[in-house]
């Protein structure tokens, strides 16, 4: 008895019209993909982002010196300190961790700032 090595092959159970189905849907699926692709790598005009104009609504002097940016930005940090401060005492557990964190952040900000002021005005 001898052991057969190579299976026998499958049938070809496919037509030429049944073969010719199967291209169409590829052909649709390779045009449904190139519409996806087009649509996600290269939007239509409509659909481009559009240029940034920031709001005028608040704005900062065009004319402001550094140094007195810095101050203001320094002098907002402080009073967003104080603030959270206040209102972490009013908390407790994870919260009141919570507003101690954000006030640490606002802490270093501040050390930040002033580092930067030290070094516009040295004096």
């Amino acid at each position: 008895m001898s052991k057969k090595i190579v299976p026998d092959p499958p049938i070809d159970t496919t037509t030429p019209k049944a073969e010719k189905t199967r291209d169409d849907d590829l052909l649709k699926d390779r045009e449904a993909i190139k519409r996806a692709l087009d649509y996600y790598l290269d939007p239509p005009v409509q659909y481009t982002e559009k240029p940034r104009r920031p709001s005028t609504l608040f704005m900062v002097a065009p004319g402001a010196d550094t140094e007195s940016l810095l101050a203001y930005a320094y002098e907002a940090l402080a009073s967003a300190s104080v603030l959270v401060s206040d209102f972490a005492n009013n908390l407790i557990g994870p919260q009141r961790h919570t507003a101690l964190a954000i006030q640490q952040v606002i802490m270093v900000a501040e050390l930040a700032v002033n580092r930067a002021l030290d070094n516009v005005d040295p004096a």
